[in-house]
């Protein structure tokens, strides 16, 4: 065989092996204690802090340190890595209809893809280390 065959085939079986590494990199977010029923729509005004905990869910951070968990109904590319977002809405409320928009960093903020919000359901401040 020629050194450039070789060379293809062992990036190609190299390149293979990095599939399930890559795979095995979705790791499902710590488990949290629900205290109470999900709801439709949050105060844009009592949003605190947002947390991105991964490519489908995000820990909103409110006033008096209540925290809502929003699970998207779909994962959300590069949100999870970026861990940036925008949204818009014309009322004083973020609902489960409402849509974020990925920002990407690094050479101005860029927009990526735009995501579909769940229900939010509050959990459990977690314990302080």
């Amino acid at each position: 065989m020629r050194p450039v065959a070789i060379a293809t085939i062992t990036g190609l079986a190299l390149s293979l092996l990095a599939v399930p590494a890559l795979a095995k990199d979705k790791v499902p977010p710590p488990p949290v204690k629900v205290i109470g029923e999900p709801i439709n729509c949050v105060n844009v005004r009592n949003i605190r802090q947002t947390k991105v905990v991964d490519d489908q869910t995000i820990d909103f951070v409110m006033t008096g340190n209540k925290i809502y968990r929003n699970t998207l109904p779909m994962s959300c590319p590069r949100l999870g890595f970026e861990r940036a977002f925008m949204y818009q809405t014309s009322v004083a409320q973020l609902c489960n209809v409402d849509i974020i928009t990925v920002l990407q960093q690094g050479g101005g903020n860029v927009r990526g893809a735009s995501c579909g919000l769940g229900k939010f359901t509050p959990i459990e401040p977690p314990a302080k280390k």
